[in-house]
Formats: structure tokens, sequence, C-alpha cells
């Protein structure tokens, strides 16, 4: 159990231990913060998919699997701490996996329940949230670790895109009806706000065609995917530099939820130096005199 648990508003039972969400990031070892890498090496229990399994390991963050057990369960022997079980994650257990963290927790153990990117960015907070209100488990301690989300870590390989005000908008109409999504994109589109699109897989031509009504051909968007990745992804990390008006054109390098796409406005700009091109969004539209 970790010894430097802090206690934010109320004192935490010591019979209790604690779930922690912890965002990787891109799940690569130079992309994730310290404490990510220390909640998840010091937690009795790791809730991950095969694949950030795989990338935990590979920098030693989870120790090498010794055995795998019925259930996907695998015990690791060489933790820096006691012995770690390891429980893999899937989109269809996550409710079952929430009532386990909870169980855990009561009995002591710390879990890390562990996100790609950021927990609050289309993550995994808000359904422990809900479910420690539907199970009544007010009394289990959370903590958010944040992370790295795809928006950061594409726009960081893009240049300085986000540099004004921005936005990011899922296109995964699985909860939110399309109705409500066009909205969005509308509403964005004609705020000026540089837009980033999550769950492209879904609807992203009809998404771009919405802007389009909003906003000039000739804007700059790139579509980027497994943002700081490099090869370890589904697909390998790739950037695409194009406008809006040809966005549609580029179906083979939208491949699957590592997709995203950024939507410059009138203000984003091709920038080039001896090496790459890149994307700029001015603050404000500053020269270099107004620093």
């Amino acid at each position: 159990m970790n010894e430097e648990r802090e206690a934010s508003e109320g004192s935490v039972s010591e019979d209790l231990g604690m779930l922690y969400v912890v965002g990787i990031g891109p799940g690569l070892p130079g992309d994730m913060t310290q404490r990510a890498k220390e909640m998840i090496r010091t937690a009795d229990c790791v809730i991950a998919s095969n694949l950030y399994q795989e990338f935990l390991r590979k920098d030693g963050t989870l120790p090498p699997e010794d055995a795998v057990a019925d259930g996907g369960t695998a015990v690791a022997s060489a933790s820096p701490g006691p012995d770690q079980e390891i429980i893999r994650s899937t989109m269809g257990r996550q409710v079952e996996l929430a009532r386990e963290a909870f169980e855990r927790v009561r009995a002591g153990e710390d879990v890390a329940h562990v996100s790609g990117g950021d927990p609050n960015v289309y993550g995994k907070s808000d359904l422990l949230f809900v479910m420690a209100r539907e199970e009544s488990a007010t009394e289990i301690p959370i903590e958010i670790v944040p992370g790295v989300t795809a928006a950061l870590g594409g726009a960081a390989n893009l240049g300085a895109p986000l540099s004004n005000d921005f936005c990011t908008i899922s296109l995964s109409d699985k909860w939110r009806g399309w109705d409500e999504i066009e909205e969005k994109l509308r509403a964005a589109a004609i705020s000026g706000f540089v837009i980033v699109l999550y769950n492209c897989w879904r609807n992203y031509e009809r998404a771009v065609g919405i802007i389009q009504e909003e906003r000039a051909d000739e804007v700059p968007v790139a579509i980027f995917n497994d943002a700081c990745r490099g090869d370890a992804g589904r697909n390998g990390e790739s950037r695409t530099i194009t406008t809006l008006g040809e966005a549609t054109d580029h179906d083979e390098k939208v491949a699957g939820m590592g997709t995203s796409l950024l939507i410059g406005t009138h203000e984003t700009e091709v920038w080039e130096n001896d090496y790459e091109r890149f994307l700029v969004t001015p603050r404000g539209g500053r020269d270099v005199e107004d620093f």
C-alpha cells in the first residue's frame, strides 16, 4: 500500500486503500508523469488493457509478466514493492472492474486504474465516479492522476496550433446523439476555436462538412495518428497537413480510434523551416513587438 497518501478534504480511514485513476498519456515512458509512474509501480493492483500493459512493461513501470491466470489476471513478482496483481481491462468489463476496484480498496489495497491519455478527456474518470454513486461507495477515496491527451501530444508534434483558444469534440455518437454533436461542431466553428476531433473513425466526413459551412476551405487541417507513440501504437504514428477543403481526400490516414483531426482557424498558418512543416496559431494575432 502506498505510504505517501495525502487527504484532500477529510482524513482517509487507515483500513482503506486508495483508488488512483491514472492517465498515462500516449503510454510511452518519456510522455508519462513521474506521479503516474509512481502510482502504477507501487499499487497493489493495476487494471490496464493489454496494450497499456505492454507499454508500461517496456521501461519497467510494470514488471515482466510471470504467469497468467484464468480471467486475464497476471501475477507479477518483480515489482519494486509487494507482489502486484495485474488485471486485464477490456471495454466490455468496465462496470465489473469498477466494482472489483471498490472491493479491493475496501480490503486495504491501493488500485491503479489505468487510462490512456488523460482520464478526464474521454477517459475513465467519470465512470468511476458514476459507479461510486451507483454502488453507494462514497467512502472510497479517489484520486485522478492527469496525463497528456492526444490533442496535446498531437499539437506538440505539429508545432504551435493550440496557442490560442481551442476545444475538443468527440464524434462518437454512442452516448450523444448526432444532433447534439452537430450543434457543438457548428458552435465551435462559428466561435473561432481551433477544433480537435476525437473518435474520427465515426462520421469524420460528416463533421468536416458541417465545419466547412462556417469556415473557409483554405484553413489548415492536420490528421494525426497515435500521437507520441512512434511505432508502438495500433497504426503507427503519422501526421498529414492538408486543408479543410481537402481533408476528406485522405481516408487512408483515418485509421481508427487513434486518429484525430486538428482544424485550424483563419489565423492558423503553415510554417516551415529547413526540416519540416508545422502549424502555428498565433495567440491573439500578436507580432514580435507585442512580446
